[in-house]
């Protein structure tokens, strides 16, 4: 039996194109002051402390132990961290805590894109042999993945240009967003392409942002907030890195993830009726594969926050969708939500955490 865990608190700096006046440590400072805050918390009263972040953006190695000034690095700590999105961060801290070992945690990510050539830095990641010595930009990638899915005939130009339209209108209403806006699909579609069948529109801003959550198990919880998020299931999964390998309009490892999440009950026919869905699409068309990959209905809300198609900070978006997908359900506007962090080109590796505001019971969670 595991101890059941919870979203306490989160708390998120404004994203921005460019933040030029602070570095890392002065970026996180008040967000991760603000996470405290609304708990009660300090440092001392963290069990474990786990972070993301990459080390190709700042330009030097071990980076993170520089950013934990802004925690406290003395009296010593115990601390991890993952070269990844802040929400793989937060599955290491889960899973200290499902054990039972501590029963509060401190997360945190921070993304600072703006200083360096960002598509230099996501070539890196890809085949070591064949691809990355090319230099492909992340967004003719992307383009590849687009035409795919127009070729199979499952979705058209107008469908990428509604998601980004309905995505600016969302993110009217997030403080947080960098982009936002009321723009109709028909005045998005007529934009030059950035590459072919990509416009604009449909790609992720730059974005430089650092974000925070709290994680506490069983009882903390309760003490902690009158309404903790309570994750029902967590899991993740990869695919090859090889995008030549792998069919490039679909996410079977979304799916898995969201069976051992406990989210579907099985991998055949998936229909998966949540409140709210955060979904971690960088690309528009993305999040049209990640819907049918989660068999998402019409009712449940995709990305009120905007997604990653209004802020977009390397290493912190998935981490984000988490906290934002929290944070309906902590301030009541929503019972479960879903909550969907991906790394890798074309939605490689993805995280699914299932979230609610009913306490698991005697079983614990799944993942």
């Amino acid at each position: 039996m595991t101890n059941p865990v919870a979203v306490v608190s989160f708390a998120q700096m404004r994203n921005v194109r460019r933040e030029d006046h602070r570095n890392e440590v002065e970026m996180l400072l008040p967000v991760v002051s603000e996470a405290f805050a609304n708990v009660g918390l300090t440092k001392n009263d963290m069990g474990f402390v786990c972070s993301g972040s990459s080390d190709y953006l700042v330009g030097a190695p071990f980076s993170f132990v520089m950013a934990l000034d802004a925690v406290g690095a003395w009296p010593p700590l115990r601390e991890s961290h993952v070269e990844m999105d802040g929400a793989f961060a937060l599955y290491e801290a889960w899973t200290l805590l499902c054990e039972g070992e501590i029963d509060t945690a401190l997360v945190y990510a921070f993304g600072r894109s703006s200083p360096s050539d960002l598509s230099r830095v996501l070539a890196l990641q890809l085949d070591p042999y064949y691809m990355a010595p090319l230099w492909p930009d992340p967004v003719a990638i992307a383009a590849l993945q687009a035409r795919a899915l127009i070729d199979e005939g499952r979705a058209t130009e107008a469908d990428f240009a509604e998601v980004a339209a309905r995505s600016r209108r969302a993110a009217k209403n997030n403080p947080n967003a960098q982009v936002s806006g009321d723009f109709s699909p028909e005045t998005l579609l007529s934009e030059d392409y950035v590459v072919s069948p990509l416009r604009r529109h449909t790609l992720p801003p730059i974005s430089d942002g650092a974000a925070a959550i709290i994680l506490a198990a069983g009882d903390r919880a309760t003490e902690l907030v009158e309404r903790p998020a309570w994750i029902s299931g967590l899991d993740h999964r990869i695919e090859t890195h090889a995008l030549g390998a792998r069919n490039l309009t679909k996410s079977p490892s979304t799916k898995r993830a969201a069976v051992g999440a406990g989210l579907l009950p099985d991998e055949a026919a998936p229909s998966l009726e949540v409140d709210v869905a955060e979904l971690h699409a960088p690309f528009a068309h993305q999040e049209l594969i990640l819907r049918d990959a989660l068999g998402l209905t019409d009712s449940v809300d995709v990305n009120p926050s905007g997604g990653a198609l209004a802020a977009n900070a390397f290493m912190v978006a998935g981490l984000t969708r988490i906290g934002e997908a929290a944070s309906r359900v902590m301030d009541g506007s929503a019972r479960t939500a879903l909550a969907h962090a991906t790394s890798g080109p074309c939605l490689q590796q993805n995280l699914v955490c299932a979230l609610s505001a009913e306490r698991p019971g005697a079983g614990g969670a799944r993942g």
